[in-house]
């Protein structure tokens, strides 16, 4: 097990807790400022829990714990803070501490509540573990052996690929598989979606900004080039990058040197990229929206994922794995299918591609009547029964969102699966259709991502209300992860 962190300016605080721990047999490493934590973190140390004072010189436990969750989101983080700094211990809370401990605090219940830290620790571990003993991905279909084969073939390289596939072919599934089968296996591996992120904060999100940089830039930031040191970056959805950026990130790409926001001392990152892309770059090139030199830099090895359609013979073993899935994360026996609903289900197109196989799962898994599922318990729009509004919801979860990740909250499918006379308030579904029809209307764009996004914010944004704030259990009565929820906040902007 890896050791408590305590990070405190005051020596006393540190030695009682180190004594204390000792004589429970956990290790402990001690810091008296956040600098020195986040240097070792640098070094790719990782503490089991970090438990840090709110007031230090040099830095604030505020900070350093939102420094330490972009890096590590599921590292539960104890704030330890005097009485008079409580409504900073709701602030600490609101960005994703495990608990604080208010001081001077009870030796017995300080080692108790670090004690329980460990254990979320270790259950998060296991919960990882298993989710990487998983198969990284499923296919029996011809297409899916020859990217099987690519990747194998490109082991040993650190080449740039570009990825290319419909929406939900598991683009970022590939671009991890690559990574993890590379030599840069040990690095890290950073994805960021171009087409989520406004044109305004993407340069920084990619390259980093120095203090002062722009408004609200109070910190100097590391961008994902830095975090992608000694790793792989995978750029998804890049034919959406805007023309200005193309242009930076040519020139990573040609000399690997680049300058945060603000910055004058230019850096350098010794990065893999992997890019992807669902759009047709050529079309892109010739249309003036997409750099020539930079699609021939990406394009150097190109990998096409086959849609769904074209490997229909996969359906059955990917919807047995998904309903594996599904019910391992619900706590749930899993549930079987007949073969009479399978080849109703390899008969379907699936627009939304594998992620679409994968919501139609949990929705079987949450509202299937019984623990066989048979043809007429699958959703309307694979029966030929639903309107095409009805097919939408899982066509395409968020784009930016990891495929293991980018389930729906089942309520949301359920909703709209039924009709709205039998939800209790279905009143908002009305009220989502007049939004959705005056937005298709006036061309609006990205309305999917928009409508999808203002969902999730309120969902999560009403979860935390009721939970005065507490996002592990504000992630168990929605019925999502940890990691998702923290994820999720950070993508919407409800932290700010």
């Amino acid at each position: 097990m890896k050791p408590i962190w305590i990070v405190d300016d005051d020596q006393s605080i540190r030695f009682v807790l180190e004594k204390a721990l000792a004589r429970e047999d956990l290790a402990v490493r001690s810091f008296t400022n956040p600098r020195d934590v986040l240097a070792a973190l640098d070094e790719n140390d990782e503490p089991q829990v970090l438990v840090s004072d709110i007031r230090m010189p040099g830095g604030s436990g505020i900070e350093l714990l939102s420094k330490v969750k972009e890096r590590h989101p599921g590292l539960p983080v104890i704030i330890m803070t005097a009485y008079s700094d409580l409504d900073s211990a709701v602030s600490a809370f609101q960005g994703g501490a495990f608990e604080y401990l208010p001081k001077p605090f009870d030796l017995p219940k300080a080692v108790e509540l670090i004690r329980r830290a460990v254990d979320e620790s270790l259950r998060e571990e296991v919960r990882d573990g298993a989710q990487a003993q998983m198969p990284e991905m499923l296919g029996q279909a011809p297409a899916m052996q020859d990217v099987f084969r690519a990747i194998g073939r490109l082991s040993q390289s650190v080449v740039t690929v570009l990825i290319t596939g419909e929406s939900g072919t598991g683009k970022e599934l590939v671009a991890g598989a690559l990574h993890k089968h590379s030599p840069r296996a040990n690095g890290p591996f950073v994805a960021i979606n171009t087409a989520a992120i406004p044109k305004d904060l993407l340069e920084s999100e990619l390259f980093g900004h120095e203090r002062g940089a722009f408004t609200g830039a109070q910190t100097t930031r590391r961008g994902r080039f830095e975090q992608a040191d000694g790793g792989t970056l995978f750029l998804d959805e890049i034919g959406d990058m805007p023309f200005d950026l193309q242009t930076r990130l040519l020139r990573v790409l040609s000399d690997g040197q680049f300058y945060r926001v603000g910055g004058h001392q230019p850096l350098r990152a010794n990065v893999r990229v992997i890019a992807a892309t669902h759009q047709n770059l050529e079309d892109r090139v010739k249309q003036g929206v997409f750099r020539e030199d930079l699609f021939h830099r990406l394009n150097v090895i190109r990998l096409r994922l086959p849609a769904l359609r074209e490997r229909r013979e996969d359906v059955p073993s990917l919807a047995r794995f998904f309903l594996q899935k599904s019910a391992r994360e619900l706590g749930v026996e899993t549930k079987r299918i007949t073969d009479a609903a399978l080849a109703r289900l390899m008969r379907f197109d699936f627009p939304g591609n594998v992620r679409q196989l994968e919501n139609i799962c949990h929705w079987l898994t949450v509202m299937a009547p019984a623990q066989v599922i048979e043809p007429k318990d699958l959703p309307p729009e694979l029966m030929g029964e639903g309107s095409p509004r009805a097919a939408a919801p899982a066509v395409e979860a968020v784009e930016a969102a990891p495929m293991a990740q980018a389930v729906p909250h089942p309520a949301l499918v359920a909703e709209v699966a039924a009709p709205a006379a039998s939800v209790p308030g279905g009143d908002w579904l009305a009220g989502l259709e007049q939004d959705a029809r005056q937005m298709l209307l006036s061309g609006a764009p990205e309305v999917w991502d928009a409508l999808t996004r203002k969902f999730e914010a309120q969902l999560i944004h009403t979860a935390l209300e009721i939970t005065r704030g507490r996002r592990i259990e504000a992630a168990q009565k929605l019925g999502i992860g940890r990691n998702t929820i923290t994820r999720k906040i950070q993508e919407l902007g409800l932290d700010d």
